[in-house]
This record gives structure tokens, sequence and C-alpha cells, in this order.
């Protein structure tokens, strides 16, 4: 029964991903807000690390690539961080809105580790 929750966990997950990797591209003004002037190729970013998401999300799914993707994904979590900080900071609005809540940008934050503690306990070997 473990074994399906983590599974379903799983292709939520994966989903939750592909979404968001989608949402780069339709919304890649948005995203690129989220990053600090000085960084060049904002747009570009933007449009690399969706790629990154929908690519992680599918090597998710595959059994025989899991336990690397699973790797690589809390790694490209920990590495997007700052800038979810950075939009917390300038109270920049999500991708898609016109106006910033600054108590859910703060809040948001937190929702980054559950995601690394998602996708770590979803994409765990059976004898996890």
């Amino acid at each position: 029964m473990k074994h399906i929750i983590r599974i379903i966990a799983l292709v939520l997950f994966a989903l939750f991903f592909i979404f968001a990797g989608v949402a780069h591209f339709a919304q890649g003004e948005g995203f690129a807000a989220m990053l600090p002037e000085w960084v060049p190729f904002r747009l570009g970013i933007i449009y690399v690390t969706g790629i990154i998401e929908i690519l992680l999300a599918v090597l998710l799914l595959l059994p025989a690539t899991r336990k690397q993707a699973r790797f690589w994904t809390a790694v490209y979590l920990v590495a997007i961080f700052p800038a979810n900080i950075y939009a917390a900071i300038a109270g920049i609005p999500a991708p898609g809105q016109q106006e910033a809540n600054e108590t859910l940008l703060w809040i948001r934050l937190l929702f980054q580790p559950l995601l690394i503690w998602w996708v770590l306990w979803a994409a765990a070997s059976k004898k996890s």
C-alpha cells in the first residue's frame, strides 16, 4: 500500500512539474521578473528551466532514471530557491498576477523544502 501511495504522489509531483514547466513558456515574462535585472538572458533562462522541469518530470516517471532524476530534481529545487527569495524581498507578483500579496510571497518560501521532501520521498525506492 505504501508503494502505491508513493507512486500516486510521484505522478502528482511529475504532473505539477510538467504544468510548471509549461507555465515557464506561457508566462515567461512573469517568471523572468523573478530574476534580478543584472541576470543576463533572463527569458532564455526561464525557457531552459521550463524544459528542465518537463524533462525531470518525465525522468522521474521512468523507473530506470528515477533515482538520478530524484537527486537532480532536489538539486534543481535548491538552485532555483534564490529566485523565490528575490521575488519575496522585491515584492514581485507570481507569474500571471498583477499584484503581489507580500504575506503569500514569504509563505511560498516554506513550500520549497516541502517540494524537496515530496520528490525525495515519492521517488524513493521500494526499500526506503
